[in-house]
């Protein structure tokens, strides 16, 4: 009988919950009561104020409110965030200064009056001349939306603009600039970007859409290189098959067919030296000529930007390659 009282006595003490110890807060408002008319006291949230249930006295004001901080920073309303938007290389501050908008409203949406908008310009004005304090600020300022420029008329992805924001960066940080082009070295670090994050442009497009010439932005990019000791791995030409593919309307099995025509060509050898963009046009285009796909050199050449004699030449190279080349 003893043992059967100690293993229940034991039972007791573990399933007995504890007594609940009340905060110092919820103390407190149990033993307020209104100093009018000593009625209950209860807390409104929303307003912030501990009123009395009875007579409607506001006992205490400007409460801290322990909910949720979240609020939207963008226009969309469901984009809530606890904090502003994140930093980013991207921009010459990285996103930490403010901005004054160009509206000319106040926060009801009443439009301001003419002394109150003459104000606010100069207010912009000031404003847009903090940012940029000195000359490395408006370098980089320049530098950073001709990447961004470039970016989006390559259509890059932002990784890409990013990884290219820190390469020039690095470049102005280091005093590599002296003697070249702010456009050189922006052109230069969104090729570099490009490559190592392994959706590469050729020098070409790059050349297209800057505003330097093709020798000064494979001079700046060797440069670039050499100093900051980047790793480039050289282009492979299967990253060009999908943009060329996708561009010429060329089915999956082409594609697919490009891709063992090019790897083929790898393992014999014939790739070395070769440029990696007529490589890959030239594979588009004998991938089309195995699939009945009918696609014309001139086509292939118009979206790859490389001449039909460099298709032309390449195309029975990667065919002799895999055996594959007609009689």
């Amino acid at each position: 009988m003893t043992e059967t009282r100690t293993t229940i006595s034991s039972y007791e003490r573990e399933t007995t919950p504890e007594p609940r110890v009340e905060s110092s807060e919820e103390r407190t408002r149990a033993d307020v009561a209104c100093p009018e008319c000593g009625g209950h006291v209860v807390t409104d949230e929303e307003h912030g104020e501990t009123v009395c249930a009875d007579c409607g006295l506001v006992v205490e004001a400007d409460a801290i409110d322990h909910g949720p901080e979240w609020r939207s920073f963008s226009n969309e309303a469901g984009d809530k965030s606890r904090v502003g938007a994140p930093t980013t290389n991207m921009m010459h501050d990285k996103g930490l200064s403010t901005n004054i908008g160009w509206q000319n409203k106040d926060a009801y949406g009443r439009t301001l009056s003419a002394e109150r908008r003459q104000q606010m310009q100069r207010l912009r004005t000031w404003h847009e001349r903090f940012r940029t304090r000195d000359s490395k600020e408006r370098n980089l300022k320049q530098a950073l939306g001709e990447i961004d420029r470039m970016a989006s008329a390559l259509g890059l992805p932002e990784t890409v603009r990013e990884t290219a924001s820190v390469v020039y960066r690095r470049a102005l940080s280091e005093d590599l600039l002296p003697g070249r082009s702010i456009e050189g070295v922006a052109t230069a670090a969104l090729y570099t970007a490009a490559r190592q994050a392994g959706t590469p442009r050729s020098l070409d497009e790059l050349t297209s859409v800057s505003r330097v010439e093709r020798m000064e932005l494979t001079r700046t990019y060797r440069y670039l290189v050499r100093e900051l000791k980047l790793e480039v791995a050289p282009a492979d030409p299967a990253q060009y098959v999908g943009r060329f593919a996708s561009g010429l309307g060329l089915s999956d099995e082409g594609e697919r067919r490009a891709r063992d025509l090019l790897k083929g060509a790898q393992e014999a050898g014939v790739t070395s030296g070769k440029s990696p963009v007529g490589l890959a046009a030239a594979a588009v285009y004998a991938a089309s000529l195995l699939t009945n796909e009918a696609l014309t050199q001139s086509e292939v050449g118009e979206v790859a930007g490389v001449s039909e004699v460099t298709i032309r030449n390449r195309y029975k190279e990667l065919l002799e390659a895999a055996d594959g080349l007609p009689a």
